[in-house]
């Protein structure tokens, strides 16, 4: 079996380059963490292409809320698509849904379209949906190739019991990516349970009167990453 790979959700440059620093394999990059993330701005994401050596997948978000966008909003998410992919990025990170909680299936047909070539992830407008083994096929029908999920609850340790169901029913059509409250403390419950993939933010927020947007903690990174380095070489002796 492969070592996992580890994905740090960066809020902004210097978190990108700490996750990198601290051994990422892969950078989710976006703005206001605090708002559950927003599309970079086109500068951020133009010097996290130029300064990092690791692959960068840009959320696009372009408001906080739901997922339910009107149709200009979709015009602006196809574009911020376009740009991301032709600044250089190496994946997409989207997705939409109806007002009923189902995929919108083609607003999120545009935006894989839009993103051409590059690698499309669901983001977790999937723990919105209440049939998640029907929206699963459906977007393997898309073509998705990953879906970032807390297995519909606010934690990813709190849904992996579903996160294991969806595993077994994605089989190799389609990566299910592990999401939201994974640390050092938890992250091998996950590791244990075979993801190829596990995301993270690895971040805090200051705690003084000014508090911020989160920051990825360079020691945390670093001890995600060992926990994983270690447990990929047990995993395969068996």
């Amino acid at each position: 079996m492969d070592v996992t790979r580890v994905e740090i959700c960066a809020n902004g440059l210097e978190s990108a380059l700490r996750a990198q620093k601290g051994g990422a394999d892969r950078i989710e990059l976006c703005r206001a963490l605090e708002l559950n993330g927003l599309t970079p701005d086109p500068r951020t994401i133009r010097a996290a292409v130029r300064q990092l050596k690791i692959p960068i997948h840009v959320l696009i978000r372009p408001r906080a809320g739901n997922f339910c966008y009107s149709d200009n909003e979709i015009r602006i998410i196809i574009r911020q698509i376009e740009v991301a992919r032709d600044l250089g990025c190496q994946g997409i990170v989207c997705g939409a849904l109806t007002t009923d909680r189902k995929i919108d299936l083609l607003a999120t047909e545009r935006f894989i379209k839009a993103a051409g070539n590059l690698p499309f992830t669901f983001h977790r407008a999937f723990d919105s949906i209440p049939d998640q083994y029907s929206a699963l096929e459906q977007l393997i029908d898309l073509g998705v190739g990953r879906v970032l999920t807390s297995g519909g609850k606010s934690t990813a340790l709190e849904g992996i019991t579903h996160l294991i169901k969806l595993q077994d029913q994605a089989k190799d059509r389609i990566e299910i990516m592990p999401g939201s409250g994974i640390n050092p403390n938890n992250v091998n419950q996950f590791l244990e349970k075979g993801f190829s993939s596990i995301h993270s933010s690895a971040s805090r927020t200051n705690q003084g009167k000014s508090k911020g947007s989160p920051k990825t903690q360079l020691t945390e990174v670093k001890e995600i990453i060992r926990q994983v380095r270690m447990f990929g070489p047990i995993l395969n002796k068996g």
